[in-house]
């Protein structure tokens, strides 16, 4: 007889941090567009647009940044869910089964995906991937801010990368990673309502509350 279990899956930390890089990502999306490429037509240059998009977009960059370091923290200390081993579904023959299993499901093969409590084994390799790319997009963009501000921390710290790759090439991979970063948001969203709907285990609500809907019989 199946049986329904609430059970606590995402701690606080994991949720807070989940939304800071959600609303850090939008902030830092529409202003490093502006940046880049402004879009507001203004009736003075007293008007001082640009400098407050680039206020937000260092305020929101330094707050994306804190996000990243406290999540990868929580990696060591969270629970089994939140933990850096349950990001290498690889290391093991059971993982590979899951991401197999769990790619068959999405490409229609298989009717029923992989047993998974926390994020499917799949999805924490590409949130392994994305992990990368919040790395890389941090200190390019600290790179690039200390580009214009001699002698500053961040230019003492990270100036080297503009001397390897150059400043167009650091602005080009910042740039391409923001797009990157908007293709996955769409994916995740819609992979996570599916995914909330096909289970029926509260996926979507669960990054508000923390708690998702587990069948014991399937966990059996």
């Amino acid at each position: 007889m199946s049986t329904l279990e609430l059970r606590y899956v995402w701690e606080w930390p994991v949720r807070l941090t989940h939304w800071i890089n959600v609303i850090s990502i939008v902030v830092l999306a529409v202003t490093g567009f502006y940046i880049g490429n402004p879009f507001v037509a203004v009736p003075d240059v007293n008007a001082y647009v640009m400098g407050w998009m680039r206020f937000l977009h260092f305020i929101f960059g330094y707050l994306f940044a804190i996000s990243v370091v406290v999540r990868i923290i929580w990696m060591i200390f969270g629970n089994k869910y939140a933990r850096f081993k349950a990001f290498a579904p690889w290391a093991s023959v059971e993982g590979w089964k899951n991401m197999l299993g769990t790619f068959g499901y999405y490409t229609f093969v298989k009717r029923k995906p992989p047993f998974c409590v926390g994020h499917n084994a799949l999805a924490v390799v590409a949130y392994s991937g994305i992990f990368v790319l919040f790395i890389i997009q941090i200190l390019s963009g600290f790179a690039l801010y200390g580009q214009f501000a001699p002698g500053s921390f961040w230019d003492n710290t990270l100036g080297s990368l503009l001397v390897v790759f150059g400043s167009q090439g650091l602005r080009l991979t910042h740039h391409l990673i923001m797009w990157l970063l908007i293709a996955f948001a769409i994916q995740h969203i819609y992979s996570g309502w599916m995914m909330a709907i096909k289970e029926k285990n509260g996926t979507m609500g669960s990054i508000f509350s923390g708690y998702k809907f587990i069948d014991t019989e399937d966990e059996s």
